[in-house]
Parts: C-alpha cells; sequence; structure tokens
C-alpha cells in the first residue's frame, strides 16, 4: 500500500481548508500544512501565542527569532496580519471565533474524544498548551496522525486510554492510511490510500467502519 508520509498527509490536510477559513495549526505535525495551503486561496493562520496572518516556514536564512508560532518554530507573516497579546488569542478561540484547528493526537475514540496532551509514560513531560481551549473552540476539529503506534497499535480506539483533552470534539481524522469522518452513524471512511482494501483497514484500525457511498 501507498502510505502516506507527513508531508502528504499535511497537503491532504491543506486540500481541506476552505477560502476564508480562520485557522489554528496545533504543535507538531500539522504546523506542516502552512506550506501546503493553496496560493489562490485567502485563509487566515492563527497562533495561540498571539499572530493572525501566518505564513509558510521561511526561506532557510531568513528567520526571525521574534517571529515564532506557538511551538517556537519561526514563522512568516503575510501582509495584514497582526500580533497581540496571548489573552486575547485565548478568547478568540474560547469564543468560538475560529472554523477549524489542526491537532495532532495520541488517540481518538470512536465517538470523537480527544487524548493529545500526556500518555502518562514515566518522565514523559505533559504539554497541554492551547490544545483544551482549541477543541471546545473551534467549529471544526481536524485530527492529524499515524494510524498505528510504533507497536501496531492503532491509535483509533473504542476508549481513550490517555487523559482526555476533549470529550467528542473530533470532527475528522486524517492518517497516513485513510481519512475517516466521526459520524452518529460511526467511523465514517472518507479515503484509503492506493493499494488499501476496506477490510485491511478495519483490520488495523480495530474498530467497526462504515464505508461511504
Amino acid at each position: 500500500m501507498n502510505r502516506l508520509n507527513r508531508d502528504q498527509m499535511a497537503a491532504r490536510v491543506a486540500r481541506d481548508i476552505p477560502e476564508g477559513a480562520y485557522v489554528n495549526l496545533g504543535i507538531g505535525l500539522p504546523t506542516r500544512v502552512a506550506n501546503y495551503l493553496p496560493q489562490e486561496r485567502e485563509i487566515f493562520l492563527h497562533s495561540e501565542n498571539g499572530l493572525l496572518g501566518m505564513g509558510p516556514a521561511p526561506a532557510p536564512g531568513e528567520e526571525d527569532p521574534e517571529l515564532i508560532n506557538a511551538g517556537k518554530e519561526p514563522v512568516t507573516l503575510l501582509p495584514g496580519g497582526s500580533f497581540f497579546h496571548h489573552g486575547d488569542s485565548f478568547a478568540m478561540m474560547r469564543g468560538g471565533h475560529l472554523d477549524i484547528c489542526v491537532l495532532g493526537a495520541f488517540q481518538v475514540s470512536r465517538r470523537g474524544d480527544l487524548a493529545n496532551w500526556h500518555t502518562g509514560a514515566p518522565g514523559a513531560i505533559p504539554a497541554v498548551g492551547g490544545a483544551m481551549d482549541l477543541a471546545i473552540g473551534a467549529k471544526q476539529v481536524f485530527v492529524m496522525m499515524e494510524l498505528l503506534t510504533k507497536s501496531g497499535e492503532s491509535k483509533l480506539v473504542e476508549q481513550c486510554a490517555y487523559p482526555l483533552t476533549g470529550i467528542a470534539c473530533v470532527d475528522r481524522v486524517y492518517t497516513d492510511l485513510a481519512i475517516i469522518d466521526i459520524t452518529p452513524e460511526g467511523l465514517l471512511v472518507r479515503e484509503m490510500v492506493d493499494g488499501l482494501d476496506f477490510e485491511e483497514l478495519q483490520r488495523l484500525a480495530g474498530l467497526p467502519l462504515v464505508q461511504s457511498a
């Protein structure tokens, strides 16, 4: 099967972000989405440390140490972009002013519960950041993650084993093998990579899936 790499996953998410959307890209894998947004669409990227109107990553050698996203990665600012206090930024997040947030995850349950800030592993550093505020405040929550852990276990689960970030908040999951919507009827498979059939995806996911028409 043709498993997507992380940049291909980011490009696939970028295709689904519509014109005029206000979007927060979570720390880690989701930040790559900024590099693949279609240039013909006007999309407003928000960062919880107080930026609106972020552009893609700067070219090597053009980084500004004072212009970073919430993950402390260098970014660019598009014409018309703005800076503001992080308290105002969180008010935007909590107040329902973001159309989409894209977050990473350790686990997503079949009903859309999200666990992405702590595994409980000894020595692991909890990293809540703004994820809880985004999970409840954004109008749509997209998750980007590999379907399987390094040990081959599905990150789609019946019930999250890790501390929750948000309850029933995830709308869509983008993985390296498939795109799956969380719906009242179940886990609806929207797309699969070439070379993967539905039965094999269901075996890997370890949960009942619904095939889209």
